[in-house]
C-alpha cells in the first residue's frame, strides 16, 4: 500500500469509530442513521443478492463508460481540428448537459422500454462530456512553435493531429477519464431509480420503501468504492501506458 494512501484510510478509520461511537452512546433510531456494525452485518446477511445489483450497476457503468470514450475521443478530434464544426457541434453538447438526466430517463424508457439501452445511454450522457472538454483543451493547448514546426515539415492535418497535438493532449485525456469513471457511476444509478429491476439503486430504492436504511447505507458504500476503484484503474493505465504523463505541461519523450 503506498504512503500516500494512508492519510486518506487514518481519516476513515477515525470517522468510521466516531460514527459507530455516536449511533452506540446517542439515541438515533437505526431507520434514521445506522451504525457502521449494522450496516455491515445487514449488507452481508444477504450478500449473493448485493453482489447481484453490483454485477448488474457494474455491467451499465461499464458500457456507458466505453460508450463515452468511443464517441467522445473522435469527437473531441472533429472539433480540435476544424472552427466550423466546432461552432456546430459545443452548443449541442452544451444542451446535452442542460438537460437534467432524472427528467431524460423516464422519456428514454417509455421511448425505448425497460431495459438496459436507456440506462447506458443516461449513463454515457453523464460521462462523455467532460471527456469531451478535456480532449478539446488538450489538443487546442498544444505549443505554437510545434504546430509551426509541424506545418514547415508539410505535415498534413491528420498527421498534426496525431503525431503532434494528441500526445500533447494525453495528460487532459486522462483527466477527463477520471472524471468520467467517476461520473458514470452516478449515471447509472440516476437510470436504476428511474427504471430498472436489479442494480445497486434499484436496491437503494426497494431497501428504503421497506426502511432497511443499513441495507440502502451499504449499497450507497458499494458504489462509492466501486467510482474509487474505476477513478484508480484509469490512474493505473495512465501509469503504465503513459508514464511521462504527469502534468500538461510535459511533453512526451522523443517530441
Amino acid at each position: 500500500m503506498p504512503r500516500s494512501a494512508l492519510p486518506a484510510l487514518l481519516t476513515l478509520l477515525v470517522l468510521g469509530l466516531g460514527w459507530e461511537a455516536a449511533c452506540r452512546f446517542i439515541p438515533i433510531r437505526e431507520f434514521v442513521l445506522p451504525a457502521p456494525s449494522a450496516i455491515w452485518a445487514q449488507t452481508y446477511s444477504v450478500w449473493p443478492n448485493v453482489m447481484h445489483h453490483t454485477l448488474a450497476t457494474l455491467g451499465t457503468v461499464a458500457l456507458g463508460f466505453a460508450a463515452s470514450v468511443a464517441i467522445s475521443l473522435p469527437l473531441a478530434m472533429l472539433i480540435a481540428a476544424s472552427p466550423a464544426i466546432s461552432a456546430a457541434i459545443y452548443p449541442l453538447l452544451v444542451v446535452t448537459q442542460a438537460i437534467p438526466k432524472v427528467a431524460l430517463a423516464p422519456i428514454l424508457v417509455v421511448a425505448l422500454g425497460a431495459n438496459e439501452l436507456p440506462r447506458v445511454i443516461v449513463t454515457f450522457l453523464v460521462a462523455f462530456f467532460p471527456l469531451v472538454v478535456g480532449t478539446v483543451a488538450g489538443l487546442l493547448a498544444t505549443p505554437a512553435e510545434l504546430i509551426e514546426l509541424g506545418r514547415a515539415c508539410r505535415a498534413s492535418k491528420w498527421q498534426e493531429l496525431t503525431r503532434i497535438r494528441l500526445p500533447f493532449a494525453i495528460p487532459f485525456v486522462f483527466g477527463g477519464l477520471k472524471v468520467a469513471a467517476a461520473l458514470a457511476v452516478v449515471g447509472a444509478v440516476v437510470a436504476e431509480f428511474v427504471g430498472a429491476d436489479a442494480g445497486l439503486g434499484y436496491l437503494i430504492q426497494t431497501s428504503m420503501a421497506f426502511f432497511k436504511t443499513p441495507l440502502a447505507f451499504g449499497a450507497v458504500l458499494i458504489l462509492a468504492l466501486m467510482g474509487i476503484v474505476l477513478f484508480q484503474l484509469v490512474t493505473l493505465a495512465e501509469r503504465l501506458l503513459f508514464p511521462w504523463s504527469s502534468g500538461a505541461d510535459q511533453a512526451p519523450p522523443g517530441i
